[in-house]
């Protein structure tokens, strides 16, 4: 019987955690581009930011065993570095191009205008969450666009769940006040 070489083992075992890593990176890649795309608005940046969240869990992944749900971890890793890319960048271009919101968003075989209206309202949207208070944005955005359970939220931001579900409320409150405000506003201009 052939005892195995340490040098055959270690290579084993480094091709079954490069695996482990690929599967994570299938997985978890839509959701933390759209968690990373949510703050940065900018395709580019979400894409580098994640990645970067890769050569994090890469430098750290002897510890992956240690990690109970891979899917909090990973998202908050990418929540943190696009919070220290906006805070380095102190402004944030905004995304008016109707074009690149087009883009995202599903067609579903809508006309022309159907498109640049849903496009517009999208972008509506994504401007009245932006109004909010910064504590009350970064929950509504891990709960409607990453439908994180407050559980999950208040793990990616160390905050109570008690917090998550009061910060969630006043969230939707504010956002009901804008898109209301801004309706009326709008029926105003068409008179």
């Amino acid at each position: 019987m052939e005892i195995p070489n340490s040098a055959a083992v270690e290579e084993a075992r480094t091709r079954a955690e490069e695996g482990a890593l690929a599967a994570l990176v299938d997985q978890y890649a839509s959701a933390l581009y759209r968690v990373a795309f949510s703050v940065l608005r900018n395709p580019a940046d979400a894409e580098d930011a994640v990645q970067e969240a890769y050569v994090r869990v890469l430098r750290h992944r002897d510890s992956l065993g240690e990690v109970r749900d891979h899917r909090v971890w990973l998202i908050r890793i990418v929540w943190n570095i696009v919070l220290d890319r906006k805070r380095r960048a102190k402004t944030r271009p905004e995304t008016d191009d109707v074009a690149e919101l087009a883009r995202v968003l599903p067609s579903n075989g809508l006309s022309a205008e159907e498109l640049a209206a849903a496009a517009q309202h999208h972008a509506h949207v994504l401007a009245c969450v932006e109004q909010l208070p910064a504590k009350e944005r970064e929950v509504l955005q891990l709960s409607a666009f990453e439908e994180l359970s407050s559980v999950e939220i208040a793990a990616v931001l160390g905050i109570t769940e008690s917090s998550v579900r009061s910060r969630l409320f006043r969230a939707r409150n504010l956002m009901a006040g804008l898109l209301k405000h801004e309706r009326s506003a709008h029926s105003r201009s068409l008179r």
